[in-house]
């Protein structure tokens, strides 16, 4: 790889995501061995010509030789540029470089529900990302889809249940939603949908679980009972992982309670109607 000298990226070190790339840059030689920096760890002599702001949203690559800052999408084109010109060659094309841009955000904005962190007390900068209602939306809805279907594509091959339906599991999903709000109703919109947020990507990752059966299952034939107790399993995971996540945010503990209550009544529906 080609190294890019004399280039610093000021990346959120409470987020792994971040983390990850990152070393994976300076591990690949893409960066040099001072190619990332905790955004919190920024100097008074940079303060001066980094946005701050925007750098909270958008990963800044600063150019320290000529104090020119790249942010986002951009910043990372460019250190991948510099190994592979092509790539940044196409992702500069507006069609492309467009569809990256929202994709960047979407990540971005969200970031902090998909990988949440504990909010250190008295830092006095921070690398929390702005709230954006139109990609915290956007997120829950993509989520709930996601979920959606991947739920469905499980829940055929339980033959313990009743034949399964997208329709029958998205409003199972949805429902899911609207029976936490009851709880969450005196909290403040921000602090609604940071909670709605983590309680989708709960439901993410427990449909990734799901997924590797569903793959496996193309190749293998799996024990009616294996999918069951693997079901199960990730059920549990869930719940151990909203309890995790609502401790870590500080919110009220019950919320594990009425999330656990919610799926119970739901299998009651799906097992007599």
């Amino acid at each position: 790889m080609k190294t890019l000298d004399n280039h610093t990226l000021l990346y959120d070190e409470d987020c792994p995501m971040c983390n990850l790339y990152t070393a994976g840059f300076i591990k690949a030689n893409m960066l040099d061995s001072q190619g990332r920096k905790p955004f919190v760890n920024i100097t008074t002599e940079e303060e001066y010509y980094i946005d701050l702001e925007r750098a909270k949203n958008e990963i800044a690559l600063v150019d320290k030789v000529n104090q020119q800052v790249y942010y986002g999408i951009e910043s990372l084109l460019k250190v991948i540029g510099n190994s592979f010109p092509w790539m940044e060659k196409v992702g500069n094309c507006k069609p492309i470089n467009y569809f990256l841009k929202k994709l960047y955000k979407f990540i971005s904005y969200n970031r902090k529900v998909i990988v949440p962190s504990k909010t250190k007390v008295g830092d006095q900068i921070n690398c929390i990302p702005d709230f954006n209602t139109k990609y915290r939306l956007f997120y829950i809805a993509f989520a709930t889809l996601f979920t959606a279907l991947v739920l469905f594509q499980y829940a055929e091959l339980i033959v313990f249940l009743p034949r399964a339906t997208f329709v029958r599991e998205l409003l199972l999903a949805v429902g899911q939603i609207g029976f936490q709000t009851l709880f969450i109703r005196k909290f403040d919109k921000q602090k609604q949908l940071n909670y709605i947020g983590n309680l989708v990507t709960i439901s993410v990752i427990g449909s990734l679980l799901l997924l590797l059966v569903l793959l496996l299952n193309r190749y293998f034939e799996i024990n009616d009972y294996l999918i069951f107790g693997w079901f199960g399993l990730t059920v549990n995971f869930m719940i151990f992982e909203h309890y995790r996540r609502i401790s870590l945010l500080e919110l009220p503990k019950y919320l594990t309670l009425t999330w656990i209550l919610y799926r119970i009544l739901a299998l009651v529906i799906i097992l007599n109607f």
